[in-house]
């Protein structure tokens, strides 16, 4: 094995990108396409052990994260497991030995040192209302970042894809609740978001013509990374997805019941007790969520 060397075309690499991208939401992607081109440019479609510890190596030094590690090398092993069906050949599969991550003892537990508080999201908001924008435009960020913030749903894969009309047709509700399909979440979850009242109001506020989608997303998006807002507990400044992980950390310091967390924010839902048991009813979601995020403000 040590002097085999096994071929591979862009085109095949290319097939097997698309083949493997398939009905992902956008949000995955990204990492699909960096591992390929990541492939193809340290192996230059040749499988040898050389090439092979060669991205291994590269791998290793570049990344932190351990899971960044293995989205890489995992999707690598896998293209060689689908070379080795599409030519016949187990010789491609057998060179996934040397793409493995070597076993270290774990130091220290891995916890996120990017912390966003309700400081933050205040800071966030004054920062749009004193900002040289557009009057709709101020109006619409401010209704996107309590959205979000109240609700920690995923910028990219949820957030971005409301219509208007989802969200007008919650507020016509006793109990305002949106129903996000199951198309415009991350794990393709069909669940219920309950609306906070500050959220209501900044909605109703934002887009009474129920047209085309709630939110400028990707104008918000820009518009944060030229106003470059400062984090108070960590050297970073604000980005989108800071709105979701303010709601997971900030449901720990309130006591979030975490049966109504995991739903909402659509995590650690696999599995046969959510697969085949659960499956709360919106007025239900809504009561649970407004005991503990009642006292909740951010502006006044």
């Amino acid at each position: 094995m040590s002097t085999l060397t096994l071929q591979f075309t862009r085109e095949d690499l290319v097939g097997y990108l698309e083949l493997r991208s398939a009905c992902l939401t956008r949000a995955t992607i990204p990492w699909l396409k960096k591992a390929a081109a990541l492939l193809w440019d340290t192996t230059g479609g040749f499988v040898s052990v050389a090439t092979l510890r060669r991205l291994r190596d590269y791998v290793i030094q570049k990344y932190t994260d351990v899971d960044a590690k293995r989205k890489i090398l995992n999707f690598s092993k896998a293209f060689l497991r689908y070379m080795s069906k599409t030519t016949f050949d187990s010789r491609y599969a057998a060179f996934d030995l040397f793409l493995a991550l070597p076993k270290t003892v774990k130091v220290r537990k891995h916890i996120t040192r990017r912390i966003v508080t309700t400081e933050d999201i205040r800071n966030v908001v004054k920062a749009i209302r004193n900002a040289e924008l557009p009057e709709h435009h101020r109006l619409n960020f401010e209704a996107l970042v309590l959205f979000g913030a109240y609700t920690g749903q995923r910028p990219y894969a949820t957030i971005k894809q409301l219509a208007a009309v989802q969200l007008h047709e919650a507020l016509e509700t006793a109990k305002p609740i949106l129903h996000v399909h199951a198309e415009q979440d991350k794990i393709r979850l069909e669940h219920y978001v309950p609306l906070h009242p500050p959220v209501v109001k900044a909605v109703e506020t934002c887009d009474p013509s129920r047209a085309g989608l709630q939110f400028a997303f990707e104008s918000f998006r820009r518009w944060t990374k030229e106003a470059s807002i400062p984090l108070a507990r960590c050297a970073s400044t604000f980005v989108p997805s800071d709105l979701r992980k303010f709601a997971e950390q900030h449901g720990d310091v309130i006591g979030w019941d975490q049966s109504n967390r995991a739903y909402i924010l659509t995590h650690g839902e696999s599995g046969v007790e959510w697969g085949h048991y659960r499956q709360p009813l919106p007025a239900y979601v809504y009561d649970v969520y407004m005991k503990y995020w009642n006292d909740v403000c951010f502006v006044q």
